[in-house]
């Protein structure tokens, strides 16, 4: 294979019981649906080499290039507060790591690329819609300023998958600062590998981390780069749908859009994936959740200290700090929101808005959008202010106290979204791929990765009644 790609697989050079070295099964007739050439150039690839042959090939998993070393990571984790041990990659491979003209390292991975050793039984593959759905929301995500997962690629196998139904197979090309996650630490700390628990901490303090000191600094990281990462979601009205400890990036990326969503009608214990019939994972303990995941992080990591009093003393303080971080980034964001600074804003005034949403049950990304153009205003798309929010009365007291505040429409730039991509906008995209049709996807993706502009009422106007979706699944 002619094609040249500059690999530096770090993670290839770990003990090998972190991961099981394979290569992708073949498809019938690979074909780009989609390529990323912002992303491709920062990766100092050339997108006109990955649309020949050669570069499809690779996107694949048909060939791999020179240089690349495939494996499938090895990893366990808590489904749902339940503890599996036996996870691992079973439907992706990395492909190599790619470090770019930027110098920001970058894993490669390939996503429904055939079984591997971890595959429980499941056929390794993926179809057309949660590859269309990882593609648009994690780079709608990207360009939003969330740290995520990027989408490089999406390719037509040209094969069918067995769902409920026979589907159209396709294959993510997947970019993430890595895939080291809290599952991976999970994994080697129940089979008491000390050994691998270091090189771990070490491979992870290199790549993401460098001036965190040991094993508490590792764990401070981790735990401020979370806490920062789930009040962006919080500030967005996203639901990740399936917070496992397994698909919780030690990076502190967004990892793995399964039964993902924005939030339409406003409701704090919003939930749509279908298999979270408790709620475990709604909106609203979405904080409570990532520090609970964050304690099993620590757990795996008393091992590694000298002492295992010392240990739980030092890193029960480093799980406190959670709190505090979170609580800053959320009234940060939330007062941008509203045009204010920090220092402005408190608490309970963004609670109130939000509980006059609640009542209500406005729509989510509109309101605060509908806010920014009453301050400004300007009339776009949305409609205005007045017609979000039920209880006129409410809002008017609200918008009294907030305009008390000094708010500036200035300071809201880049804090409100005029789009996302909304559930019934990604499934009727989906819908028209499957049918043969993918010029709506692009579209989409089009108004999506351009966040803060106007994108018209056409995605901008929520959901009709026979248009909600109320429950989401799985890629698997």
């Amino acid at each position: 294979m002619s094609l040249q790609i500059a690999f530096d697989n770090s993670y290839a050079r770990l003990p090998d019981r972190l991961f099981t070295r394979h290569g992708a099964t073949p498809v019938a007739a690979p074909r780009l649906i989609a390529l990323n050439e912002g992303l491709a150039r920062r990766m100092g690839l050339d997108p006109a080499s990955l649309r020949g042959a050669e570069g499809v090939a690779m996107l694949a998993g048909n060939a791999a290039p020179e240089g690349a070393a495939p494996l499938a990571q090895a990893y366990a984790g808590h489904q749902f507060g339940n503890w599996n041990p036996g996870l691992g990659d079973g439907r992706a491979l990395l492909l190599g790591e790619i470090v770019g003209p930027d110098g920001v390292r970058r894993d490669l991975q390939l996503k429904g690329s055939g079984r591997t050793p971890y595959s429980r039984g499941g056929d390794g593959r993926a179809w057309l819609g949660p590859v269309l759905r990882e593609y648009l929301t994690s780079e709608a995500m990207a360009a939003m300023g969330v740290p995520t997962t990027r989408a490089l690629a999406a390719v037509a196998t040209g094969e069918t998958v067995l769902r409920e139904a026979p589907l159209p197979g396709a294959i993510l090309a997947r970019v993430a600062a890595s895939h080291v996650r809290v599952g991976t630490f999970e994994r080697f700390a129940a089979a008491g590998d000390v050994a691998a628990l270091e090189a771990l901490r070490d491979h992870v303090l290199a790549r993401h981390y460098p001036e965190a000191d040991g094993t508490e600094g590792l764990l401070a990281a981790v735990v401020e780069a979370q806490a920062r990462l789930v009040a962006q979601w919080m500030a967005l009205g996203f639901v990740h749908g399936v917070m496992n400890t397994d698909n919780m990036a030690i990076s502190g990326e967004t990892i793995d859009y399964g039964p993902c969503a924005f939030i339409d009608a406003y409701r704090p214990d919003a939930v749509y994936s279908s298999i979270d019939v408790h709620g475990r994972y709604a909106w609203n303990a979405q904080p409570q959740i990532a520090l609970w995941n964050l304690a099993q992080l620590a757990s795996s990591l008393v091992p590694l200290m000298d002492s295992e009093e010392a240990a739980i003393e030092r890193f029960t303080a480093i799980l406190d700090g959670f709190a505090g971080t979170y609580q800053a980034e959320w009234l940060r964001l939330f007062a941008a929101k509203l045009g204010l600074p920090a220092d402005r804003a408190d608490r309970e005034l963004v609670e109130n808005l939000l509980g006059l949403m609640a009542a209500g049950g406005s729509d989510f990304t509109n309101t605060f959008a509908a806010l920014e153009d009453d301050l400004a205003g300007t009339r776009g798309s949305i409609a205005p202010l007045r017609d979000q929010v039920a209880d006129r009365a409410g809002l008017e007291a609200w918008l009294a106290e907030w305009r008390g505040r000094g708010p500036e429409a200035a300071r809201m730039a880049g804090a409100n979204p005029r789009i996302v991509p909304r559930l019934h906008l990604v499934e009727r995209v989906i819908t028209a791929a499957v049918a043969g049709d993918e010029a709506p996807f692009h579209t989409l993706l089009a108004r999506a990765t351009d966040p803060f502009a106007d994108p018209g009422a056409d995605w901008t106007t929520p959901p009709a009644m026979d248009e909600r979706v109320t429950r989401t699944f799985c890629g698997t």
